[in-house]
């Protein structure tokens, strides 16, 4: 072969480098992500803008008015209930605060104990989420309204040197009494709901 040649075959080995380069980058980039710990579940709807429902592991105030007797903090139990005062088992999972002081108030009527009871509720602390994996601390931390993932990695000490940061997998009861489990995706700026499990994950390298 003459050097002529020989620099035209190099020259359009060089082109055709040039050209596959950037699809080539693409489609490692692209099995990469899909790789990726997690990268298979699909995204967590972000929880809806409702009125809060009450869950296991909730603590509410109830307040009865002129009534000091019947005023006391309750803890909803692994059944959804609050032992009230001269009423008993009461159900409380599902229901919103208002739900429960005027289901309070109902029970309170249709036993005679009070004809014109003023109920009110409100929670004082909220079922912890877990923070699970690539922290580290992981456990159980107070939850707070508007917490995102970031937050709660925040609270677990941070990420470790192996943890994927881009997203994480979240677990979460669903449901007017928490029965439906769902499993999915959330990113850092994801808002979390109380109860939740967030698994940080570790890097395939």
């Amino acid at each position: 072969m003459t050097r002529t040649k020989m620099n035209k075959t190099v020259r359009s080995a060089g082109h055709g480098i040039r050209f596959w380069g950037p699809a080539l980058l693409l489609g490692i980039g692209t099995t990469l992500s899909g790789c990726s710990p997690g990268g298979d579940l699909p995204m967590l709807a972000q929880p809806a803008s409702t009125t809060y429902q009450l869950g296991a592991g909730d603590q509410v105030r109830i307040i009865t008015f002129d009534v000091p007797q019947l005023t006391n903090t309750f803890t909803v139990g692994d059944d959804g209930t609050i032992s009230f005062p001269l009423i008993g088992v009461v159900k409380a999972a599902g229901l919103t605060s208002k739900g429960l002081a005027s289901e309070i108030s109902s029970e309170l009527i249709h036993d005679s104990l009070m004809p014109h009871p003023s109920v009110s509720a409100e929670i004082v602390q909220y079922r912890p989420i877990s923070v699970l994996g690539e922290v580290n601390h992981p456990g159980q931390y107070p939850y707070q309204p508007g917490l995102t993932m970031l937050g709660a990695v925040a609270l677990a000490g941070g990420f470790t040197y192996r943890a994927v940061t881009s997203h994480a997998t979240d677990v979460r009861t669903e449901g007017p009494h928490g029965s439906d489990v769902v499993k999915g995706r959330i990113s850092p700026e994801s808002r979390l709901q109380p109860g939740d499990v967030v698994t940080i994950l570790e890097r395939y390298f």
